[in-house]
């Protein structure tokens, strides 16, 4: 495949497949019902019955806002017009401020605490469609979410602080023990993943913010410091020696797992890289400078050491995780999951614009012609969720809902069609 027509491939994937299947099934538009529907089966049938989360509904806004930023298209604003107008009117805690973490179909709360992981997300697609509509009251309530994680959420209120966010608080933004994100994680106080995803949010919020208010600069700046302090954690006390993240952990950043998840591994390289060199690119004064080529070699680092023991090299794919049982046994999923072969994607070509090493580029072609001939539902549309190692669909993870979006693949078309110059 030339270099022409592979991008024309990621192109026509996005434009012609995750867009249009997103439009066409994610919205359930009942007057008085409206917002996305919590489960979408392989066949493409939609169960308004189950709750919807504010991770789905803001990855939504973020995707289609940022493709009507990147290629000018008022018409993809339709779908983030939707998605803003439910998060406004059906998640946003009134009382207290903050989002739910789901809701039912009549927008009446289901789980009301306060997920950081959820508010995070909720940064993310704000700051966004701020960026592509200059609305001013969506970059408003993006920085009311930026402050209320910083007063409640940031572990900088202890004498000994280890710094970092909390997994969750209550729904007044108190103290809770419910800190779990979902069913296949830990009930910890901190993990890697709310950290990452609060770390891809700020910079996000800490670009997009001068687009819509160019003179705030004093609420840049704290963005620009707690992003810094963010990029220091991840390297500091989330990256482990063996160059993998840490999945769980206490308060002190002590690891409560030696889980490795090798699609969290690849995703936080190409973040950690995009939120020194969005520091870098405003002239931030932010400690991360001096350390800029430490943490460029982590970056590397993290990206070699996903390839060499996460990817599979005979079929182009990224593996899952890797667990211990509990007996002293370690325990492969083999199973090629959607978004950690869409971060594979973003991760090796990162790692190769950082390089130049030919094994990155051969590692993210290799990754899209199986992403194009296994992953890539051709009848359903859009990808499937779940393929065992010998690439066939799991049916019991569901083609849509509360997890999988436009999201982790939409962004990975749009990342590399951006850095390419071929949007």
């Amino acid at each position: 495949m030339t270099s022409q027509d592979f991008y024309k491939s990621i192109h026509n994937e996005l434009f012609d497949n995750i867009l249009p299947y997103w439009e066409n099934y994610s919205r359930d538009t009942r007057p008085g019902f409206e917002g996305f529907f919590g489960q979408i089966d392989n066949d493409n049938t939609c169960h308004p019955e189950c709750e919807r989360s504010i991770v789905m509904t803001s990855r939504f806004l973020w995707t289609y806002s940022n493709v009507a930023r990147m290629t000018k298209d008022d018409r993809y604003l339709k779908m983030a017009d939707f998605a803003y107008d439910v998060i406004t009117k059906k998640y946003w805690d009134k009382k207290n401020g903050g989002v739910y973490w789901s809701v039912m179909a009549d927008g009446s709360p289901k789980i009301s605490k306060k997920q950081i992981y959820g508010e995070a997300f909720c940064i993310y697609g704000l700051s966004e469609y701020a960026a592509a509509t200059h609305s001013e009251n969506a970059m408003n309530l993006a920085l009311v979410l930026f402050n209320l994680l910083e007063k409640y959420a940031r572990d900088s209120f202890r004498e000994s602080a280890a710094d970092g966010y909390i997994e969750a608080c209550a729904q007044d933004w108190s103290p809770t023990t419910d800190m779990i994100l979902s069913p296949k994680d830990m009930n910890c106080p901190k993990s890697m993943n709310t950290n990452l995803h609060v770390m891809e949010a700020y910079t996000n919020l800490y670009h997009t913010l001068p687009l819509v208010f160019p003179d705030a600069k004093e609420i840049r700046a704290q963005v620009g410091t707690a992003l810094s302090d963010l990029v220091q954690i991840t390297v500091n006390k989330i990256l482990q020696p063996n160059a993998h993240l840490g999945m769980f952990f206490d308060m002190d950043w002590k690891p409560l797992s030696d889980e490795i998840s090798y699609g969290h591994d690849i995703e936080a390289s190409w973040l950690l890289w995009e939120a020194v060199c969005e520091l870098e690119a405003s002239g931030s004064e932010t400690t991360f400078s001096a350390t800029k080529d430490s943490i460029r070699d982590t970056v590397i680092r993290i990206a070699d050491i996903a390839l060499k023991e996460g990817f599979d090299h005979q079929n182009g794919c990224m593996e899952d995780s890797l667990r211990s049982d509990g007996k002293g046994n370690k325990i492969r999923n083999r199973n090629r999951v959607w978004w950690v072969q869409a971060e594979a994607m973003n991760g090796f070509y990162n790692a190769w614009e950082m390089t130049g090493d030919e094994k990155y580029s051969e590692a993210f072609h290799a990754q899209w012609d199986w992403i194009q001939n296994y992953q890539v539902d051709r009848q359903g549309g859009d990808w499937w969720n779940e393929l065992n190692a010998e690439g066939k669909p799991i049916l019991t993870e569901d083609k849509g809902g509360n997890w999988k979006t436009s999201y982790h693949n939409g962004r990975t078309c749009l990342e590399l069609l951006r850095r390419s110059g071929n949007l």
